[in-house]
């Protein structure tokens, strides 16, 4: 069975204090859904429209399983707290089997 991604690539950072916020609450809400992050931090390289910002990626069992981990409600929490915090560009991908 093929894995599930969550991708999520910033493009601006508007309220730090905030995404740290979220950030706490994210963290638990992804080890709860069985995630695991895979890459977390300011992207070292950037090409075409890519900025030098915050690129996080978690692995998760299944696609089912990324989905029902973003779909939490520990998750759904964290959305709440991380507000207008951010611009950025969230997806949840299938990996490849």
């Amino acid at each position: 069975m093929a894995k599930g991604y969550w991708v999520s690539a910033y493009t601006k950072v508007l309220k730090p204090e905030q995404l740290a916020e979220y950030a706490k609450i994210a963290t638990q809400a992804i080890a709860e859904g069985g995630g695991r992050p895979l890459v977390r931090g300011v992207a070292s390289k950037a090409q075409g429209e890519g900025v030098l910002e915050r690129t996080v990626v978690i692995e998760y069992d299944s696609l089912d399983a990324a989905v029902a981990a973003y779909n939490s409600a520990t998750y759904q929490h964290a959305l709440e707290v991380l507000g207008d915090a951010v611009v950025r560009d969230f997806r949840i991908v299938e990996g490849v089997a």
